[in-house]
């Protein structure tokens, strides 16, 4: 297929805007109303783009339409093309005002309530005109397609190792622990030591599919215990630390979430011989005795370019900002 004979000469981005519009809507009527125009033109267009292509990029189906595996294979590159064109506008945009920008953010409600609430706060300060937006990851290995739709320019969370995904690209950005909590007036707040197996029988509060929840399951089972009893499951960080707060529940959290947050709850490390496997690639030089590193991760698509500020100076002031609020004082204060 020639691109001056067939593409070049008949396809049209209004066609295959239309074309995402109906896959995206699954009917015709529906992608006809929000596009303000009548059915009939977008019948047209779709049939004008199958025709240019000579493949079937659409089945009609009782319930409504349906892409064929041509008009998804379509879809994916042409939402990468509308993608790179709007990234071209705001190119030009922050080439007239270097100062402008926008970067979109994904990452687990436990990092974007403390750790990155402090780097955007930092970061604003140097750029307050560009645009930050935050969107919920909170499982960061499950959330690739996020990168993959363009949803976001990065994720920042913890990855397991290998990292596998061709396509994209991934960056240790600093190293964190498990810590086992609970209220300051919780009957384990005086003890020196608690061994793991007290805990057993315990009304735990954990994250939702964490890494971290699931590196308590391994500890325990690594002593031959049951899993720890949950109490509660909560996705929030606030939620979790306001309920230790109460002395009824144990809970197991980053040290980044300690350290952005426990000025505004009365928590208490427990002093817990706490040996959980390591996220892998992690340099085991940095372990500390109460605990083996988690961390955090910036996953990115490869060899996505954007404007100077809003994809690259964005990007590294962040990550610098990261460093910089995790390099100095984090064991002590996260104890």
């Amino acid at each position: 297929m020639k691109w001056n004979d067939r593409i070049g000469r008949r396809l049209k981005l209004h066609d295959l805007h239309v074309l995402l519009t109906v896959a995206e809507l699954g009917s015709m009527g529906k992608a006809a109303e929000r596009l303000a125009v009548s059915q009939p033109s977008v019948s047209k267009a779709i049939a004008d783009m199958e025709h240019a292509i000579g493949v079937r990029l659409l089945d009609r189906t009782a319930k409504g339409v349906e892409t064929t595996a041509y008009g998804r294979a379509l879809l994916r590159r042409g939402t990468g093309a509308f993608d790179e064109l709007r990234q071209g506008i705001k190119d030009i945009e922050t080439l007239a005002d270097p100062t402008s920008g926008e970067v979109r953010i994904g990452s687990p409600e436990a990092i974007a309530s403390g750790l990155l609430t402090a780097v955007i706060d930092r970061f604003s300060r140097e750029y307050p005109r560009v645009i930050v937006t935050v969107i919920s990851a909170n499982f960061v290995s499950q959330e690739y397609r996020l990168l993959r739709d363009r949803t976001v320019d990065f994720l920042i969370g913890a990855l397991p190792t290998p990292f596998l995904q061709a396509d994209l690209d991934a960056e240790v950005l600093y190293q964190d622990w498990a810590r086992i909590l609970a209220g300051s007036k919780h009957p384990l707040a005086r003890r020196r030591k608690i061994d793991l197996a007290e805990l057993a029988g315990a009304p735990w509060l954990l994250p939702r599919e964490s890494i971290f929840s699931s590196y308590v399951t391994a500890a325990f089972e690594a002593r031959g215990l049951a899993p720890p009893k949950l109490g509660v499951r909560s996705y929030s960080a606030h939620q979790r630390l306001s309920l230790v707060a109460t002395n009824r529940f144990v809970s197991a959290e980053s040290g980044s979430v300690l350290r952005f947050n426990a000025d505004r709850f009365s928590l208490k490390v427990l002093p817990v011989d706490f040996a959980v496997h390591p996220l892998a690639g992690r340099d085991r030089n940095l372990e500390e005795p109460d605990g083996e590193p988690g961390g955090a991760d910036l996953s990115r698509l490869r060899a996505r370019n954007g404007s100077p500020v809003g994809k690259c100076e964005v990007a590294l002031s962040i990550v610098f900002s990261l460093r910089a609020l995790t390099a100095s004082g984090w064991a002590a204060t996260a104890r």
